[in-house]
């Protein structure tokens, strides 16, 4: 069975890789205990990409936003309020924190949150928006926001 990984090189590529909606489907925000997978495409129609919203029951503020490619790969994931992550080398990162896709390790490393490209994790509808922009989603999903956000 062939090695299920990206090498660097094309995972790079994958996340600068502009990403569309497939559809004007409208999508409501997850609700507590809740996960939504919105599938966008590439312009070119030649790669596949998920937009991953997903809430915990208990935490409402526990949120983890993800796009992946071909089904298993996690090219990026924002966790917000959340645990603090431990990479394999040891080091704890707070949350929010965020995980991008490392040849030969996948997701398991995390890092502090580029305030930059993040202003405002505490809101996280507008984490949402930010998050899209850095996954280069130009043609981003209807997603309506709901009453318990």
């Amino acid at each position: 069975m062939p090695d299920p990984s990206l090498s660097q090189h094309e995972a790079d590529a994958l996340i600068t890789m502009e990403k569309v909606r497939q559809d004007s489907t409208k999508w409501d925000f997850p609700l507590p205990g809740a996960r939504v997978t919105i599938p966008l495409i590439s312009p070119d129609k030649r790669e596949e990409f998920q937009l991953d919203l997903s809430r915990q029951q208990i935490n409402l503020n526990k949120i983890k936003y993800q796009n992946r490619t071909r089904e298993i790969f996690i090219l990026l994931r924002l966790d917000l309020a959340g645990s603090p992550h431990c990479n394999p080398d040891g080091e704890e990162i707070a949350c929010p924190h965020l995980h991008v896709y490392r040849e030969g390790w996948a997701d398991k490393w995390a890092t502090p949150v580029p305030i930059e490209k993040f202003p405002n994790t505490a809101d996280p509808w507008a984490a949402l928006h930010d998050f899209m922009g850095y996954c280069n989603i130009t043609q981003k999903p209807d997603i309506q926001k709901g009453l318990f956000l």
